[in-house]
């Protein structure tokens, strides 16, 4: 999955989808999400980043994701992968 190479984020957690005009907030676990993704990170890599770094279950963190991901097509911020 990959972030769209128009949307912006900004310091601050606002996401902003130039092609569709709407804009988003996200929390500060949302924008790592957001920078690793457009660092080309896999799913994996994502969820072992957050996984040392927060002090959460990996079932839950995976469905967290799983939703994220989900909100992120909904919207038009991302593209999905090529098979």
């Amino acid at each position: 999955m990959k972030v769209k190479k128009n949307v912006a984020l900004s310091d601050s957690g606002f996401l902003f989808n130039p092609s569709s005009g709407e804009s988003y907030s996200v929390n500060p676990i949302g924008q790592e999400i957001i920078k690793m993704l457009n660092e080309e990170s896999s799913e994996e890599e994502i969820i072992a980043t957050l996984l040392e770094k927060y002090n959460v279950e990996r079932d839950t963190l995976e469905k967290d994701i799983r939703d994220f991901f989900g909100m992120l097509e909904l919207y038009g911020v991302v593209k999905p992968e090529e098979a």
